[in-house]
């Protein structure tokens, strides 16, 4: 939840995070079994009061998660993947050579395997946390159209909830 009014600083109280928990079935387990995957709860920024700006460039979990929150895009240090190609980023490279400063974020992210909650018309999008140079790492925050963010430090195996 963000609180606050006027100008573009805005304080944030992110809520408590959920435990998500979601049947999956990939192609070879249809009409077989499911596999149960389970976020751990170790969001601990919901007693935090956490100051963000339009104008600021993070790349922690708690300011991507309140700035993406609170203004429904990502802070301007992010570039999608084909904005970086075109800078001479390569995807086995490192960012920092070419981009300094900036992480790679806003592409869509699929959900094919369904951990995360599915509706009509929701899309989802990603963006690197916690990326300051060479390769980028396992963290990653998926946030979709319709307000919903959620943080994976397991690149994609499991989800909490941050919004």
């Amino acid at each position: 939840v963000i609180v606050g009014c006027g100008g573009d600083k805005k304080e944030a109280k992110p809520s408590a995070p959920a435990k998500v928990t979601a049947q999956v079935e990939t192609k070879a387990q249809a009409n077989q079994s499911t596999k149960k995957v389970a976020a751990q709860d170790n969001y601990k920024a919901n007693s935090q009061k956490i100051s963000i700006s339009e104008s600021g460039a993070y790349t922690d979990k708690v300011r991507v998660a309140a700035y993406i929150n609170q203004f429904a895009k990502l802070p301007h240090n992010y570039i999608t993947k084909g904005e970086a190609k075109k800078l001479g980023w390569q995807t086995k490279g490192t960012l920092d050579k070419v981009a300094p400063g900036k992480s790679i974020g806003g592409d869509k992210f699929g959900n094919y395997e369904k951990i995360l909650p599915v509706k009509k018309g929701r899309v989802y999008r990603e963006c690197d946390i916690d990326y300051k140079k060479g390769n980028r790492n396992a963290k990653r925050i998926v946030y979709s159209n319709d307000g919903l963010i959620y943080y994976t430090g397991d690149h994609y195996k499991t989800f909490t909830k941050l919004y």
